[in-house]
């Protein structure tokens, strides 16, 4: 005990932080967005995300029963977030279509940038890591392709209603498209720390619609 009568923490512990429940498994949560959207799942240990967020494992343990099922909570919280964000931009029936894509991209821009290029997508970076997740893991992620498809598969549809695009225009399969090359260009971007791969894909992407 030093001269203050206060107790110093154990040298390797994250020290105890009084929070109740709910506040602890969003901290959890957020930690983890914040990590992986960075650093790789499989890379990152347990231990560095406890450290961050100041919780003990045996806290963890509770919320969790794994890695694994943390993980699968984290796509979960990621999914809701950016559905909510696609809905934002894509659902703007004041838009044009194929303008509210453009917005979006450009909010997507906006918030690498942010960040320097050194984040990106959650489900983007675990898609990178599919040798090491099991299958349900896997199908979670295809969960939330599928969900995003589905927005851009309307928003396509709209710009078709309205004569902007072909009535010849394939949008289930434009809508994946989208998605197979814009996750590619968000890993281009995080690689040159540039929007250049995110610009010229949006570019390419809408010539490809409009041809």
């Amino acid at each position: 005990m030093n001269k203050n009568n206060t107790v110093s923490p154990r040298r390797g512990r994250p020290p105890k932080i009084a929070r109740d429940n709910a506040d602890t498994k969003a901290l959890l949560i957020r930690t983890g967005l914040e990590t992986l959207t960075e650093f790789g799942f499989s890379a990152t240990g347990l231990d560095t995300i406890l450290k961050k967020a100041s919780v003990p494992k045996g806290s963890f343990y509770h919320y969790f029963k794994s890695k694994e099922a943390y993980g699968i909570a984290l796509v979960d919280a990621y999914d809701s977030y950016f559905i909510a964000k696609l809905n934002h931009y894509l659902d703007q029936q004041n838009i044009p279509p194929l303008e509210r894509i453009v917005n979006f991209t450009q909010s997507a821009i906006k918030g690498m940038g942010k960040y320097d290029y050194k984040r990106g997508c959650l489900v983007g970076n675990l898609n990178q890591e599919l040798n090491h997740l099991s299958d349900e893991f896997k199908n979670r992620l295809l969960q939330s392709y599928t969900a995003w498809q589905e927005q851009i598969e309307n928003c396509l549809n709209q710009a078709k209603q309205q004569g902007t695009i072909s009535k010849t225009v394939n949008t289930q399969l434009m809508s994946e498209y989208f998605w197979i090359g814009w996750e590619g260009a968000v890993m281009r971007a995080k690689l040159t720390k540039s929007s250049i791969p995110l610009t010229l894909y949006t570019e390419m992407f809408l010539r490809a619609l409009l041809t």
